[in-house]
């Protein structure tokens, strides 16, 4: 893929990119590790005050970031300037909490006596050097998440964007370096693909972490593993959303459209499996599906636009091609499965519910990466917790009752990193976020987040 701009919504090219040659990233790869050496002793109010800078001029730059999100990968206008406030607030909680997260820690006396010890204690020192690759479909918010905790636990960054999002990558760099972080602290990187691996064989880099497909988890797992480095990895999700015979119905649909059609559905966390229980299934499925197929399709930056186009046409072209297999197999399309009439120039598909559907439709196993939900029927408790698990990814789920015994089976049975009830998910600061399976593994955000790229170093004096 060519570093470029591409607008999706008219599928006109706004601005190319070269990528940089061996010696400007031997130049970036030095600046990172010579940083890192200064870096990494600078106290924590020092670390708060450059992140609270950033955060600042973010805040200030609010409008345009949104606005070349949008331009770049298509998000609707809005959701760009929720992301851009969501990683100001991101950036100030991590500002604010990052010292007391990487308190150190005192066993108790008791615990570490018979070691010989007269005094113990757990202290977090960073890493080095932490390669980030990152998606396009959260330009700004995948890459705050990752960097504001690296660098409060005073780590250094190089980022590798998706190619598509270039000018949202080159901004990134420029807003830390203008918040003031020593040069080296935070660079973007306009490779492509096939140049990463030769950036994280590099000794100086000390770990990565990737959020993007489950094949480019696989690749830089693969890589780091050979190189014995740190990975974290959060892939691709197909989150089932769980509605029981005790939820509201109403609110449930209603909460679905959104839960679905995120992002213009390009979300990993969206709810895309809807496993309805059968005395519940007839009124959920057609409010659901008339809601889905009120939404306003278009121009991103309209204001009355629900979803925007798909961020690229292979997005496009493979989201057809899982839907145009379910249906062939008998899937039934109750809206959508197509494109809109009126939007012939840009990356566009329709809202879509599929039932009926079945184990050997593709779609039933292969994440559908655009805003097409697929509804299942169950019978009970037990049926509903089996198709729910019945996925290779296993990141977040929701569920909709107010059944006590069915929440505490929910969590104890159900294959994901989250489980959430009667709400749809969502990531936080102060709470952890990963998956199980294919989903990926380890967390970002919260103390967990921030300690996956520290040395957990035991310290231990002699009595």
């Amino acid at each position: 893929m060519p570093i470029a701009s591409v607008n999706p919504a008219t599928g006109e090219t706004l601005k190319t990119f070269e990528a940089i040659g061996p010696e400007v990233i031997e130049e970036r790869l030095a600046a990172a590790d010579a940083a890192f050496r200064t870096y990494r002793t600078t106290s924590f109010a020092e670390r708060s005050r450059l992140l609270k800078r950033a955060a600042a001029l973010l805040e200030e730059d609010h409008d345009d970031i949104a606005r070349t999100m949008t331009c770049e990968m298509g998000k609707p206008l809005a959701a760009a300037e929720a992301e851009a406030a969501k990683c100001v607030k991101a950036m100030r909680w991590y500002a604010d909490h990052a010292e007391r997260l990487l308190a150190d820690e005192y066993p108790a006396d008791d615990d570490v006596v018979d070691s010989g010890a007269a005094r113990a204690r757990v202290h977090y020192r960073p890493l080095g050097v932490v390669l980030a690759v990152m998606p396009w479909n959260f330009p700004l918010w995948q890459v705050v998440r990752f960097a504001a905790p690296a660098l409060m636990a005073g780590n250094t960054g190089l980022l590798k964007h998706a190619s598509n999002v270039p000018q949202t990558a080159l901004y990134l760099g420029d807003l830390f370096h203008r918040a003031g972080f020593p040069d080296g602290c935070f660079q973007t990187l306009l490779i492509g693909s096939g140049a990463v691996e030769g950036v994280l064989r590099d000794p100086r880099v000390a770990a990565a972490t990737l959020t993007g497909s489950e094949p480019a988890g696989r690749s830089v797992a693969s890589i780091a593993g050979d190189e014995v480095k740190k990975t974290v990895l959060e892939l691709g999700g197909s989150d089932p959303y769980v509605v029981m015979p005790s939820a509201d119905v109403d609110k449930a649909a209603r909460t679905a459209v959104t839960a679905r059609v995120q992002n213009n559905g390009q979300s990993c966390i969206a709810a895309k499996r809807f496993i309805v229980h059968e005395d519940v299934y007839d009124t959920f499925t057609e409010r659901f599906a008339a809601r889905m197929e009120a939404l306003t399709v278009g121009d991103p930056l309209e204001r009355s636009t629900d979803v925007g186009p798909l961020a690229t046409e292979q997005g496009r072209t493979d989201l057809e091609e899982l839907v145009d297999d379910a249906v062939r197999l008998g899937a039934h399309a109750m809206c959508g499965a197509g494109r809109p009439g009126d939007q012939p120039n840009g990356w566009f598909y329709l809202p879509t519910v599929l039932t009926g559907i079945t184990p050997e439709m593709r779609i039933h196993q292969e994440e559908a990466f655009g805003p097409v939900a697929t509804v299942y029927r169950v019978a009970d408790l037990d049926e509903a917790v089996s198709v729910a698990n019945d996925s290779p990814f296993g990141l977040s789920s929701n569920v909709w009752t107010r059944d006590e015994g069915e929440m505490d089976r929910f969590v104890r049975d159900i294959e994901a990193g989250g489980v959430f009830f009667n709400g749809m998910t969502a990531s936080h600061p102060a709470m952890p976020f990963g998956g199980v399976k294919r989903s990926g593994y380890g967390r970002e955000l919260s103390g967990h987040g921030i300690k996956e790229f520290c040395n957990t170093t035991t310290v231990w004096t002699a009595a």
